[in-house]
């Protein structure tokens, strides 16, 4: 890096310009600038590196000239708070207040920094008014926008480090910039080009560009030790088929790690390979991952990646869920991808038809396959756990979707249930699919639970019937939501307190009286303390999607094209409807 130096030295060459740069000094004097200029002292730091931890007083606060710095709560493996990029600084709040560090503070990267000591800045403080009143200013800014997104949190940076050299980290890195570049520019960098460039370097290409692609080598280099430090997220590569083995330098505890998120991914020769995911799992816990058969499947990463991604929630309610097959229907039609998938109760059913790459046609052809031609809930048995045995539903859940795990589905997906004992929504995310479906439809007293490890698990619809909160939560972009719940209609055309003698009661059904059946009840029941939570979900959603369904009953599963008709007609007309802000927020073209 010695022949870099000089960049450097030119950043600190103009220390008047460079802090008249900066929010905190902007439209201070020169003077006033020269006097901040001789107090400061001059630091390079590699990634990694603690300026200050959480509790600790404070002596000094940071320019960042060139690099990126983090902030990080309190506590061992606290989260990352925001990134402090270049031309920002940290540490003037608690000199100011006088108060022990709120948070640590750690380079993210190797970085420039400028340090001002406290000593210098009361000192500045009490000569130079001006300056103070430009830092008053800057708290209040500050004070303004703390509940807004925390600042600069997004990825830019990315450093692919393949697990063996068998891994093309080449092709990937060249499909990843081509499919990035279609958010802003991008620009690829690998060990021939970047190794012997100083902090200084690495700022002006990042600065040019909205994402940066590192190509690191399978060996712990130098080379590999500075593209983790550089990066926001580490995409940690490797061969689906291959036996799963740890990367020669594991994110995490190094240089460097701690700072960046890591994702696995997986390449693939043609299908998704079973038990791929779990085996490569097992070695990074927590990490979220990515399957790759097909170019397209790239261009799905870099929208998760950016935050541009099209995470779809689908609600439960009976037969009408078949309406989400419509949605899905008008959303392809429109062009819209679709990244992630989520749901409670049918709506989880549906949408593993969508995670698992199913096409609208086959959707259909499966589904009514295992809900019309056949009554999934016919196995009715000695009521003690509940009306019907579970097995028939058990055994067509098995059938259409076979041994696949979660995890081993093409697109990311979720499936809720209601655990009783811990009296909280459970998310499954991996395990059986088709046992962890079985559980999102038990719906209390009709369907017996699923046991799993002492805990019992029921409908999700019982406590969250939209779980838009977990797709919001992993923040990959915006959120579809299709709510088929909202138009429960349940009524009663008689005026009654106990049930009449049998043969009454028949005589009422000969009538075509409106009295609800014990299923009915049951399912209107499990689903009706969930309202508030729905109404949550309904506000956190990018596009609601409501199909007019009050004419389908939650257990008229004959209606079965009449719902889907539903769904795809109130899809379609609110796509078109949508204004042209609307339209761009989706990523829609602005005429179609």
């Amino acid at each position: 890096m010695e022949g870099d130096l000089s960049e450097t030295q030119v950043l600190r060459g103009d220390p008047v310009a460079l802090l008249g740069s900066l929010p905190m000094f902007r439209g201070l004097d020169r003077a006033t600038l020269w006097a901040i200029a001789a107090e400061l002292e001059w630091l390079s730091v590699p990634g990694g590196t603690t300026l200050f931890e959480a509790g600790d007083e404070p002596d000094s606060m940071f320019l960042v000239i060139a690099g990126c710095l983090g902030a990080y709560a309190p506590g061992e493996g606290g989260r990352l708070l925001s990134r402090i990029p270049a031309g920002e600084t940290v540490g003037e709040m608690g000199l100011l207040s006088g108060h022990p560090r709120t948070a640590s503070v750690r380079s993210l990267r190797d970085s420039d920094l400028a340090r001002l000591p406290r000593e210098s800045f009361d000192r500045v403080i009490v000569q130079h008014p001006a300056a103070m009143l430009r830092l008053a200013q800057l708290v209040v800014e500050r004070l303004e926008s703390a509940d807004r997104p925390a600042r600069g949190v997004g990825s830019r940076t990315y450093a692919l480090l393949p697990q063996s050299l068998e891994v093309d980290a080449g092709g990937f890195a060249t499909e990843l910039v081509a499919a990035l570049s279609a958010f802003g520019r991008t620009e690829l960098v690998w060990s021939v080009r970047g190794a012997d460039h100083s902090s200084a370097w690495f700022h002006r290409i990042e600065s040019a560009n909205e994402f940066v692609v590192y190509v690191a080598d399978p060996e712990p280099t130098t080379w590999t030790k500075l593209c983790m430090r550089q990066a926001d997220a580490l995409l940690l590569l490797a061969r689906a088929e291959a036996s799963a083995a740890p990367w020669p330098v594991m994110p995490g505890g190094g240089p460097g790690g701690a700072a960046a998120r890591s994702e696995l991914v997986l390449l693939h020769d043609g299908e998704v390979q079973a038990g791929a995911a779990a085996r490569w799992r097992a070695l990074l816990p927590g990490a979220e991952h990515h399957h790759v058969t097909r170019p397209q499947d790239v261009q799905r990463i870099a929208r998760l990646l950016t935050g541009k991604a099209v995470g779809l929630v689908l609600s439960g309610g009976g037969a009408r869920g078949f309406a989400h097959i419509g949605v899905v229907k008008a959303l392809k039609e429109a062009g819209l991808p679709i990244d992630l998938v989520g749901g409670t109760s049918i709506g989880a059913i549906m949408g593993a038809g969508v995670a698992a790459g199913w096409s609208v046609e086959e959707m259909i052809e499966r589904f009514h396959r295992t809900f019309v031609a056949t009554n999934p809930l016919s196995d009715y048995t000695l009521p003690i756990v509940s009306l019907v045995s579970g097995r028939k539903v058990s055994r067509l859940l098995r059938q259409e979707f076979g041994e696949v795990a979660i995890e081993d589905l093409p697109l990311p997906f979720y499936a809720v249930s209601a655990n009783l004992t811990t009296g909280r929504s459970s998310v499954h995310r991996q395990g059986a699919l088709w046992r962890w479906l079985r559980a999102s439809v038990a719906i209390p007293g009709v369907l017996p639970p699923i046991f799993d490890r002492g805990e019992v698990h029921v409908d999700g619809g019982a406590i969250n019937n939209l779980p838009v909160d977990v797709m919001r939560a992993q923040n990959r972009g915006i959120v579809i939501a299709v709510d088929v719940g909202s138009d429960t209609t349940f009524s009663a055309d008689i005026e009654d307190v106990d049930l009449p003698p049998l043969w009454k009661l028949l005589g009422w059904f000969r009538r075509h009286k409106q009295r609800p059946t014990i299923l009915q009840i049951l399912i209107r029941a499990g689903m009706i303390n969930t309202e508030a939570a729905t109404a949550a979900g309904r506000r956190q959603t990018d596009l609601l999607l409501q199909p007019p369904l009050a004419s389908v009953d939650l257990l008229h599963w004959k209606a079965f094209p009449r719902a889907i008709e539903a769904g795809y007609r109130h899809a379609a007309e609110r796509l078109a409807s949508l204004d042209p802000a609307a339209r761009a927020r989706l990523g829609l073209p602005a005429g179609k």
